[in-house]
């Protein structure tokens, strides 16, 4: 398949690329394009075919639901049965923005997106590019992240382009992603809104608006078949590098001693070993590869830059990855939790 770069200048397409990107779009096209969070893999929603061909491209599972994407308020009436008075609170507090809501599906949609539940997920994204795309294709559109299945998510085009080149129609390449996290999935079809998946607004940003806000027992642990996903991220195995990632716990302190342990242990065996750390801590290192997240007094920007060290670790040679860990607190609930998938629970 020969796959088409569209580039973004000044943070807009041309009405030609426009016309483009939507006709790919219309005939059942899958097409890659920024979003504030992480790239996404973008195609008609509506559009059974299409659909298919966002599994297809990332090698997905087609159990693992997808994220609908809308850009204006008069789309969810094709898309849910209702919206309640939670959901319209949270919609006029955060959309448009990095917020996903589950609700109830109208019979109309098809449960290929829903991967068979009667729910469906919905995302009123911020991004500019994101936003013209689908406002200009009239439809509304599903889209996962534009990555690999398993792999890193996106947070620019060239990870996108690495991935997907030859895999789907079309690329569009912007600005890096600013958020760097996928959404937060909020559950809003239960008694209490409930986190199936944290990220860039916080359990405490929710619950200023709404009140209690529960947070799945899922997210403490790795998953049990017995939990069907309500959420993209909840089942299989995610964002993981192609070293074996291990996460550290306890104190900062704590946590510096314990990889400074494994560390020697490791590269004694004539392991190459690389650490995933902090500005506070670069220096208290000596391994093969050191990347900083940024200052531990910047959260939002270690969060951004989480996948993109990741992915900076498949350009090197090392086999492990030695991951300091941070509070669950506001983002660093969302940091954790794709630490823990991407060490595969390898905590120590």
């Amino acid at each position: 398949m020969n796959t088409v770069i569209f580039k973004v200048k000044n943070n807009s397409l041309e009405k030609e690329d426009l016309d483009n990107i939507c006709e790919i779009i219309k005939s059942s096209g899958v097409v890659a394009f920024p979003t504030e969070t992480v790239y996404g893999l973008g195609a008609n929603a509506l559009d059974v075919e299409a659909v298919k061909g966002i599994f297809k491209a990332k090698g997905r599972p087609s159990d693992n639901p997808l994220i609908v994407h809308i850009s204006n308020l008069e789309m969810l009436d094709e898309l849910v049965e209702e919206v309640g008075d939670a959901a319209k609170k949270l919609m006029d507090a955060f959309w448009p923005g990095p917020i996903t809501f589950i609700l109830k599906k109208k019979k109309e949609v098809s449960e290929t997106v829903t991967a068979g539940l009667q729910t469906i997920a919905i995302r009123f994204p911020s991004d500019k590019i994101a936003r013209d795309i689908i406002e200009y294709c009239g439809k509304p559109i599903a889209a996962p992240s534009a990555n690999l299945s398993g792999k890193p998510s996106p947070t620019n085009g060239e990870h996108v382009i690495r991935d997907l080149t030859g895999r789907v129609e079309a690329i569009v390449v912007g600005e890096d992603a600013v958020i760097g996290l996928e959404s937060t999935v909020v559950d809003l079809t239960g008694k209490y809104p409930m986190i199936l998946r944290p990220g860039g607004i916080s359990k405490e940003e929710l619950e200023k608006v709404i009140g209690q806000v529960q947070i799945d027992k899922a997210l403490n642990s790795e998953y049990s078949e017995d939990n069907k996903p309500k959420s993209p991220g909840m089942k299989y195995t995610h964002y993981a590098p192609k070293a074996e990632a291990r996460l550290a716990t306890g104190t900062r302190e704590e946590q510096v001693i314990k990889i400074k342990e494994l560390l020697n242990d490791l590269r004694s065996s004539g392991h190459s070993v690389g650490v995933l750390t902090v500005d506070e801590n670069v220096e208290k290192y000596a391994c093969d590869n050191i990347i900083s997240l940024g200052s531990i007094n910047n959260m939002d920007e270690i969060a951004s830059n989480l996948f993109k060290a990741l992915r900076e670790f498949d350009d090197t040679s090392v086999e492990y990855i030695l991951c300091e860990s941070f509070e669950n607190v506001g983002i660093g609930l969302a940091i954790m939790n794709r630490l823990k998938k991407a060490c595969g629970y390898r905590i120590f």
